[in-house]
């Protein structure tokens, strides 16, 4: 489940060769499905964050990235989990780092805020300067509210989908002794560009959530 657009040819299949490697061929079978799936650009417009309001970076179809309120885009994302509850699927899994659900009846979600900010937590315990890389600028000015990760981390801002500079991000937080690419939205590529310029260890947040998928099954 994306908050952005199907398919996600730049996340899922990446994710799938990590959950499945040394596995059977055809042991899961998976099924995309997205918040803006099927918008009209009029639709599209609007969901797009407003100055002042929280927000979240996707991606459409196309590749293009789109900056979506995140009050708006959870309301459509609620509407449709529980669409998806009773159709007999075994996971549900939210491509996402920043969002909230209500609980559902049925199926069991993996969400990957919780994942990951508890990892974090866990580790940050003993990393006296924790850096955070995320998407947007004006995320880095909310963390605090959206996040449960105790501190004060360096904070610094790339997209992965506008084609910002993620090695000069990266060099920011060279003085960082644990690192995390908070956006389900970096790859293992921009996790090498990152382990390039910084000397400590990096968590990447889609890793962190196919480890987890590939426990349950």
């Amino acid at each position: 489940m994306t908050i952005g657009q199907t398919p996600r040819i730049d996340l899922v299949p990446e994710m799938m060769a990590d959950i499945l490697f040394g596995m059977p061929d055809g042991q899961i079978d998976y099924q995309e499905f997205g918040v803006l799936d099927g918008m009209s650009p009029l639709e599209l417009e609007g969901m797009i964050a407003m100055d002042g309001e929280h927000s979240f970076a996707t991606r459409l179809a196309s590749g293009d990235e789109i900056v979506s309120s995140k009050s708006r885009t959870e309301e459509k994302l609620n509407v449709l989990l529980k669409s998806i509850d009773g159709q007999g699927f075994n996971l549900i899994v939210l491509l996402c780092t920043g969002t909230q659900i209500d609980p559902l009846e049925k199926t069991l979600v993996i969400e990957a805020q919780r994942i990951v900010d508890s990892t974090v937590e866990a580790l940050a315990a003993s990393a006296s300067r924790l850096g955070v890389i995320l998407p947007l600028e004006r995320q880095v000015r909310d963390f605090h509210e959206r996040h449960a990760i105790s501190g004060s981390p360096s904070l610094v801002a790339a997209s992965p989908y506008s084609g910002q500079d993620m090695a000069a991000s990266a060099a920011k937080l060279k003085d960082c002794d644990l690192i995390v690419m908070h956006c389900m939205g970096y790859s293992a590529e921009m996790l090498s560009t990152v382990r390039a310029n910084v000397t400590a260890p990096v968590l990447l947040s889609r890793r962190l959530v196919a480890g987890v998928v590939r426990q349950m099954i």
